[in-house]
């Protein structure tokens, strides 16, 4: 027997969820996201070096605005993410 497909949510659903949202929380995890983005660009088998650079920038931009007992893990993201990217710009 098959389950039912779930129901789409509503907008007035939509809307509620949204208000529970924490800019801080979605702020942390736009830089998980750009952190694995940016180490995954700089992987040989998958490199792009200008995506890699944007996604790092992007980062660096972010550390100010994310919340204060969360900033030296995620700089010290950031410094481990352009001491990778100077690594595989190195010509081989």
């Amino acid at each position: 027997m098959t389950e039912p497909a779930p129901e789409n949510p509503t907008t007035e659903q939509l809307v509620e969820e949204l208000k529970k949202v924490k800019v801080g929380d979605l702020l942390l995890h736009t830089t998980s996201m750009l952190a694995s983005l940016a180490y995954g660009k700089l992987a040989p088998e998958t490199r792009d070096l200008p995506d890699a650079h944007l996604a790092i920038e992007a980062l660096r931009a972010l550390v100010p605005l994310v919340p204060e007992a969360d900033r030296g893990s995620i700089q010290q993201v950031v410094s481990n993410l352009q001491l990778a990217y100077v690594d595989a710009a190195q010509p081989e």
